[in-house]
């Protein structure tokens, strides 16, 4: 049984919400995970593989997120890795005006550390997802941002793109015999 490590770096909870539920949905497919905040973790050593996430702010992962992908670059090359990124556009869903997601989706590029990452790490996939968000988690001016984008403030995390993202990582690791075996 493969032993995955989902790390997370979050400001508001969202983005570990999200680690949580990728977490029990590969625990439903057969393997042994641990969901812990990068922060908690020191080393790669006994996990087979790792799903990597953070938040985005200021267009940025989270310096915490960036630190530890710099940190364990090499773990994360020798290992079946998966990225993933939480802001206000994902793949599918948006808290910003279907108009504007559409938009924001054909102009977007990853974060700079995001895209060294995918270069350093060879991830084998990597998803955006919206997050949620407060009235409480945005300035004055986020807030003016968020309305003229036709925004609105509650929790936009599809569970239905993540559960499929997350049974399909499940389904890679019981049945890839390539998979690396920790060092």
């Amino acid at each position: 049984m493969a032993h995955v490590l989902v790390a997370y770096a979050t400001c508001h909870g969202s983005t570990e919400g999200i680690a949580a539920r990728i977490g029990h949905r590969l625990q439903a497919g057969g393997l042994e995970v641990d969901v812990r905040a990068v922060g908690e973790v020191d080393a790669l050593d006994g996990y087979d593989a790792v799903v990597l996430g953070s938040a985005v702010h200021d267009m940025k992962w989270l310096p915490e997120a960036r630190d530890f992908a710099q940190r364990h670059a090499i773990g994360l090359r020798q290992r079946a890795t998966w990225l993933f990124t939480v802001s206000s556009v994902g793949d599918q869903e948006s808290f910003l005006a279907p108009s504007v997601a559409r938009v924001m989706r054909a102009m977007r590029k990853p974060p700079p550390e995001v895209a060294a990452l995918r270069s350093a790490v060879r991830p084998r996939d990597h998803r955006n997802f919206a997050g949620a968000i407060a009235r409480s988690d945005w300035s004055a001016a986020g807030d003016a941002f968020l309305r003229i984008m036709g925004g609105r403030y509650g929790d936009h995390r599809s569970w239905t793109a993540i559960d499929e993202w997350a049974t399909s990582i499940a389904a890679q690791l019981t049945t890839d015999p390539s998979l690396p075996h920790p060092g």
